[in-house]
């Protein structure tokens, strides 16, 4: 992976961006934020972000809830 700014990921993404990231529709993330359930994000003014380490951990916890993932 390059060190190289402009290939690095946004530190921060919109929900637009997050559901991209996990190819999921914008309707879903904000339903599993409805419920609680999504990944964690956080509203800046009338902006819902998500932190890609969030995402990327959310990611991680359930691919080992569903026991297909590494320890």
């Amino acid at each position: 992976m390059s060190d190289d700014p402009a290939h690095r990921e946004p530190e921060l993404l919109t929900i637009t961006e997050a559901a991209e990231l996990l190819r999921a529709p914008v309707a879903t993330l904000r339903y599993w934020r409805h419920l609680g359930t999504g990944p964690r994000s956080f509203r800046l003014g009338r902006r819902i972000l998500y932190r890609s380490d969030d995402l990327h951990s959310w990611i991680d916890d359930h691919r080992r809830q569903a026991g297909n993932g590494r320890p």
